[in-house]
């Protein structure tokens, strides 16, 4: 029993030792403590399970005692290496800890004598680079790049003789490089680009590296000379861009060249005819850019021998004036820039034989007459600007369609409309700034969904602007045109995430409250401010009446107070007329009574004193007023200006004259007057009558048709065009008004959100026949975009039948409403029955039917089946009006 127990405790420690210890000061225990205490826990999950020389990115000795190898690279290490971890591995030769969040080495960690790649590269590591570094006297690949590194490199880099690649590249090195890396004559790649390195080049630097293929200098301040870079027999990539380099280049011309950037420096005289003794050869150049320098002469050497380039780049030099040379013989070219290398003359048409060309600039020379057809399938960015090119550009829209950038900019193109350009689907930058563009810019410009720079500035482009902006764009100019109207509200609202924007020397119009000072005077200049107009509050607050009795009683009193001072003297009517006529707007809305105003210079206005309490301040309430105010649709009624005096709001409209759709298709016809003196006070209407829409008008179904349209459209946009999107809260036929042209105009949208006081039950109580179903069984239902669908299907029934919601007269039934009335016959497949007679017969009842089945479609009690004012405007779109024979 006992021998039993002895030998079951033996297997179950021998069985379980590997999980619960692990033998001190191996290697596995130091590998296994830097691993937690960087924050990673070895486990099966992630890759640490078996043997430990089996772990993932671990690599042993052949006698599995020892760590050679460790690749962490990418695992979220993160902090210090702590001492005694990775520093005790002493036969360590290869450490890649790269792509991590180590912040600091340990003090042992420069005793590994035996490593010979060490890859350290984008870390957080920070501080001096010690001349320990010179004790890993074995190093073979040195790479601490992307890193924070500081101070100068150090001399005993000298110590690393078996040095083939050293990358210390975008860390943040300073004064000169050491003349210890001559000592380095193995060097097959050296990378200390994107340092603050200055001062000249150690003496013999380029012979000193015989075997050397790659050089990266880039991005630094290095002075030196063509004659520091001699000898580098095997170099194929040199790059020593943007540094302080002078003289000439004939020095830099030599071995297996293949890439060669000289760019941003201040090279001089001529590009060299190269000794034919060198061993540089032409042929094998495929890259080259020495752009931004002060070379002078020509440039023909380059096209007529390195017929292999897949890049050149020969911009802003000081090349002498030629016409446009022959480079239809680089057929392998990917990348052309000679912009302002002072061309003249014209565009070569062979130049389409660069079947591989990528991207072509050609901007700030004098290049002149017609653009030849020079697009290829794989042409991208494309750039001609600041020319003196004529005629048209239509052949670069109808052929480039993988453009992403296209500059047309400043050239002597001759007048012409806005061309298609939404077949360009990839573009991301388009600038067409003095292009002599004409007319209207068109609305599918919107298409352009990778569009981050947009430039139409200093043409003669008019009208309004369409919605031309996408999620991407970042910069658009429209400055310079002859635009007018409103800025769309959502192009608006979308301009405080762009990166510059200026609509300035236009004649347009918006609300720009959101926007500074500094922005308005640079970004808006000659563009008309139309905030609503706002009265002073603090004026009403000290007046406000002390007693609760008075309040109604000085409701008017307050209204005309407030409309005097805050809008320049509006003028009430006083005149008593003992007519009227009978779709007058003089009546108690709503919200309170509703007045007729007349302002300086004869504009009438419609003035709501909204007589319901707020919850919200006068701050918040003026800031969702000018919200509304910024609202801008053709089938919406414009809020001009409103005035805030203590729990009183007024709101002013621009004044529909021919009443709203409840008096048109139930009260007395438009224009008839009554007998009745109805004793209210009106003001004086010069045109003596409100516009008469006619019997024969009011009785088409194409007149109908165009008012439910426009209500459909508005309600679209205050649902899909605004954020966020605007709920009507209150859609009826009252809402409804017919202006002076006889469109319809959705008024009163916003309201019930600022003013009135518990007007959510109000709402749920509703207007009678409108209510959707849900809040009468769930009286506490949030109103949504679908109860508006709802309200609108109820109006849709209302004209096409010419009945009222509620107490009218169904036939065959008694206790029902439009909704259950007309729902029921189209279920019965009997709608046309439901028409009213007046259009019956001006047009094919098949076409009313169908539009009684969109309103069956909006009133359908759940109200995630009725449709979206979206799909409601498609359908009615379908339905072609009646015309009259």
């Amino acid at each position: 029993m006992s021998f039993g127990i002895f030998c079951s405790f033996l297997v179950l420690t021998l069985f379980f030792r590997p999980l619960v210890s692990q033998a001190p000061n191996t290697d596995e225990s130091f590998v296994s403590e830097f691993l937690q205490e960087m924050g990673l826990k070895p486990s099966k999950e992630n890759g640490f399970n078996g043997s430990f020389c089996s772990w993932r990115g671990v690599s042993c000795d052949s006698k599995g005692e020892n760590v050679v190898k460790l690749e962490f690279s990418g695992l979220g290490l993160s902090g210090v290496i702590p001492d005694t971890t990775i520093g005790k591995l002493t036969k360590l030769e290869y450490l890649d800890l790269s792509d991590n969040k180590i912040t600091s080495l340990p003090r042992d960690f420069y005793s590994l004598g035996s490593l010979k790649n060490l890859n350290l590269s984008l870390n957080q590591i920070s501080g001096i680079l010690p001349s320990n570094i010179g004790n890993f006297g074995q190093l073979q690949v040195l790479d601490l790049s992307f890193n924070g590194f500081y101070g100068s490199i150090p001399e005993a880099i000298s110590s690393l003789p078996n040095l083939t690649t050293l990358n210390l590249s975008k860390n943040g090195f300073e004064s000169s490089i050491p003349l210890g890396i001559s000592q380095c004559k193995f060097l097959i790649s050296i990378d200390l680009s994107g340092n603050k390195l200055s001062g000249s080049l150690p003496s013999g630097f380029g012979a000193a590296f015989p075997q050397l293929k790659f050089l990266n200098l880039a991005e630094n301040k290095i002075l030196g000379w063509d004659s520091d870079l001699l000898g580098m027999k095997s170099i194929r990539y040199l790059n020593i861009s943007d540094n302080l380099f002078n003289g000439s280049v004939v020095g830099v011309f030599e071995g297996p060249l293949e890439v060669l950037d000289l760019s941003r420096n201040q090279f001089e005289d001529h590009i060299p005819q190269v000794n034919s003794s060198s061993s540089f050869s032409w042929l094998n150049l495929m890259y080259l850019d020495i752009s931004e320098n002060q070379f002078s002469g020509e440039y023909s050497t380059i096209l007529s021998r390195a017929m292999n380039l897949k890049h050149l780049n020969l911009a802003h030099n000081r090349f002498a004036e030629h016409e446009f040379l022959q480079v239809d013989m680089l057929s392998s070219l990917e990348y052309l820039n000679l912009s302002g290398t002072n061309l003249t003359g014209r565009i070569p048409s062979n130049i389409s034989r660069l079947n591989s060309l990528r991207t072509l600039d050609l901007s700030r020379n004098h290049l002149r007459d017609e653009i030849p057809p020079i697009f290829t399938k794989n042409l991208q960015p494309e750039t001609i600007s600041e020319n003196q090119f004529s005629g048209e550009y239509s052949t670069i829209l109808s052929r480039a369609m993988n453009l992403k950038h296209l500059n047309l900019a400043h050239n002597r193109f001759a007048e012409h409309g806005f061309l298609q350009v939404d077949m360009l689907s990839s573009l991301e930058y388009l600038n067409l700034s003095g292009t002599n563009l004409t007319g209207r810019i068109p609305s599918n410009v919107s298409r352009l969904s990778s569009l981050r720079t947009l430039d139409l500035s200093r043409n003669h482009l008019r009208d309004e602007i369409p919605p031309i902006f996408t999620k991407n764009l970042q910069v658009l100019d429209l400055s310079y045109n002859k635009l007018a109207g409103d800025i769309p509200l959502l192009l608006l609202q979308e301009l405080n995430v762009m990166e510059r924007f200026n609509f300035s020397y236009n004649n347009l119009s918006y609300c720009g409250s959101q926007f500074s000072t500094e922005t308005l005077q640079t970004a808006f200049i000659r563009s008309v401010n139309s905030c609503p107009i706002a009265a002073n509050p603090a004026f009403f607050k000290r007046n406000a009446p002390k007693h609760r009795g008075l309040k109604l009683a000085l409701v008017l009193t307050l209204s005309m107070i407030c409309l005097l001072v805050g809008l320049l003297s509006l003028a009430f009517g006083c005149r008593r007329k003992t007519r009227m006529w009978a779709a007058k707007q003089n009546s108690k809305g709503r919200f309170g009574p509703v007045y007729g105003g007349l302002l300086p210079g004869g504009i009438h206005v419609a003035v709501k004193v909204l007589v319901h309490g707020s919850t919200m301040t006068d701050q918040e309430a003026a800031r969702e007023l000018e919200y509304l105010g910024r609202i801008k649709h053709p089938n919406l009624v414009p809020l001009t200006g409103y005035c805030l005096a203590g729990d009183q709001r007024i709101a002013i409209y621009e004044y529909m004259e021919n009443g709203n759709l409840q008096n048109l298709l139930y009260d007395l016809p438009l224009g008839v007057q009554t007998t009745e003196d109805w004793s209210t006070d009106t003001w004086d209407d010069e045109n003596n009558g409100i516009q008469n829409v006619g019997s024969e008008g009011l009785t088409t179904w194409r007149f109908r048709h165009k008012i439910a349209l426009g209500t459909a459209r508005a309600l679209a946009f205050l649902h899909h065009g605004c954020s966020p999107p605007i709920i009507h809260r209150d859609v009826k036929a009252s809402s409804v008004y017919l202006d002076s042209n006889l469109e319809p105009r959705l008024s009163d949208f916003g309201l019930a959100k600022i003013f009135g006081n518990g007007l959510e039950d109000e709402i749920a109580r509703g207007s009678p026949g409108y209510v959707p179903p849900e809040f009468l069984d769930q009286p506490e239902s949030t109103p949504t975009p679908k109860s508006d669908v709802y309200g609108f299907g109820v109006i849709l029934f209302e004209l096409i039948t010419g009945k009222k919601p509620v107490e009218d007269d169904y036939p065959d039934e008694k206790e029902a409403n439009l909704v259950s009335w007309v729902r029921g016959l189209v279920r019965r497949n009997q709608g046309s029955r439901a028409i009213d007679p007046k259009i019956r017969g001006n047009g094919p009842d098949t076409k009313l039917v169908e539009a009684l089945k969109i309103g069956y479609l909006c009133t359908a009690e759940n109200p995630f089946k009725r449709p979206t004012m979206h799909q409601v405007v498609g359908l009615l779109k379908d339905l072609e009006p009646i015309t009259q024979n």
